[in-house]
């Protein structure tokens, strides 16, 4: 089979989904693909991310046609930045977080089981299928913008580390079912480092011989990927190779969206009283809106947040609070990245908040005791068994949920603590774009595949243990 135009990266996250693309027959340049989407009723307009929510419309939610796309009408659905902002008015009728509903092992996920809050009368998909949805728009849209079809090029679309074989396989059924049969998968902090070789091609060993061990932080919206990527030299060259992987977190930006919604819940209601499940989604939704505003703009210092009444109170019985840059900052700062001592672990607590949302989140919402536990269990692999962390020689962030400087800093800051008695700090390996960086490295991935760029190797993604069958607790390591 002839090699395809295009190689593209596609990147399936939980809040965004973004792709990037390299035309092999002109410079050989990664570009990112602006995907036009429905921004409001009847308007289209290209963006450089197509925001991962479904809306399902009533018969009466919007104008008729105001649903219709250059390349299709009569639809009863739209995904992307409409689907998102209609969704935070009817919050009752949007899907949202497919991908961390992909690696639900407790329900069906073949099974029409969303909107998990939804109503009477409002119709449901499964998780694939609403996976299925937004690459079905991606292809789409790349169809009407290209010659070629997106089917026939070469796709790379990137997974957590930590998604288990079941959530890779509906993943692949998800681009399946749209039209995309031929992908590849990537892990995402991989992508991620790819992305920084893109940028780091002549210098990448230079780089890395400074810092042999990088720990990538990936923090999107929905999941928590933690990864060691070493630089290692053989035969004379200086090679990378995934050294470790973290467990499955499913703990992201959707986790501060509820945090934040719960704290102004308490604030509109009186002791005791919550918020139904339809009207909570609205008010997380509006939360997680003033979050990105306020850090993504420092000039903005609170955002007035409101959830609509229900019935005939639609506006009479709506609700209102402000929410300020500080409180932000405090739901972000102290509740998810807070300042905790080396030896902190995770801490085995009830349900951190699933309920009403649906999805079963992490225990524990620091992130920064998970990083933590990350760097215990990792010494042996890591190839500093007698530290009490991982001492990794560089850091690289990735995923929305990290954009904001001061989160980045805090994190920095705290690694820097665990092992600062020599003024120690990690150098920080610079991301061009936090946002596109996956699709980007999932598009020089493809490039890798065909022989040009540098390949990382990959080690198994877990560690397996042989016991020894007395009461020694001794095991022996088949698999490091």
């Amino acid at each position: 089979m002839a090699a395809s135009r295009f190689v593209v990266g596609i990147d399936l996250g939980t809040t965004n989904t973004a792709c990037a693309y390299v035309d092999t027959s002109g410079k050989r340049a990664i570009e990112v693909f602006s995907v036009p989407q429905l921004v409001g009723a009847g308007e289209v307009r290209a963006r450089a991310t197509l925001p991962s929510f479904v809306y399902l419309a009533g018969a009466h939610d919007l104008p008729a046609g105001s649903l219709d796309l250059p390349w299709g009408s009569g639809r009863d659905f739209c995904v992307g930045e409409l689907a998102r902002d209609q969704g935070a008015r009817v919050p009752g009728r949007l899907v949202a977080s497919a991908k961390s509903w992909l690696c639900h092992a407790a329900v069906d996920r073949t099974a029409p089981i969303l909107p998990w809050s939804a109503g009477e009368g409002v119709p449901r998909i499964s998780p694939v299928e609403a996976s299925a949805r937004i690459l079905t728009h991606l292809r789409e849209a790349w169809d009407a913008s290209f010659p070629e079809p997106l089917a026939a090029q070469e796709i790379v679309l990137t997974v957590p580390a930590s998604f288990d074989e079941v959530a890779r396989e509906l993943t692949l059924a998800a681009a399946h079912a749209a039209g995309l049969p031929g992908v590849a998968l990537l892990e995402e902090p991989q992508a991620a480092f790819y992305a920084w070789l893109e940028t780091h091609e002549r210098d990448w060993r230079a780089c890395l011989t400074a810092v042999p061990l990088v720990l990538v932080i990936d923090v999107g919206g929905g999941t928590t990927d933690l990864s060691l990527i070493g630089a290692r030299a053989s035969r004379g060259e200086l090679g990378l190779e995934r050294v470790a992987v973290g467990e499955h977190l499913l703990l992201g930006g959707d986790n501060i969206d509820v945090a934040l919604a719960r704290a102004l819940e308490a604030r509109l209601l009186p002791a005791g009283e919550c918020l139904d499940a339809q009207r909570f989604h609205g008010l997380v939704s509006a939360c997680r809106a003033a979050k990105e505003r306020m850090l993504g703009d420092p000039t903005t210092g609170e955002v007035r947040v409101s959830v609509p009444g229900r019935g005939r109170a639609v506006v009479g019985g709506a609700l209102a609070a402000t929410l300020t840059r500080a409180e932000v900052e405090t739901t972000v700062l102290d509740g998810f990245f807070p300042r905790v001592p080396m030896g902190a672990r995770p801490r085995r607590r009830a349900d951190a908040g699933g309920g009403e949302w649906g999805l079963p989140f992490a225990a524990e919402q620091e992130i920064t005791r998970h990083v933590a536990d990350f760097l215990y269990r990792q010494r042996a692999a890591a190839g500093q068994p007698d530290l009490p962390l991982v001492r990794p020689a560089g850091l690289l962030f990735n995923g929305g949920a990290l954009e904001p400087a001061v989160v980045r800093e805090r994190l920095v800051d705290v690694i820097a603590a665990w092992h600062g008695e020599d003024g120690w700090r990690p150098a920080v390996l610079e991301a061009r774009s936090l946002q596109l960086a996956v699709a980007r490295g999932a598009a020089y991935f493809g490039l890798v595949r065909r022989g040009v760029g540098v390949r990382i190797g990959s080690g198994a993604a877990r560690t397996y243990y042989l016991g020894l069958g007395d009461d020694s607790r001794e095991a022996l390591c088949l698999v490091p």
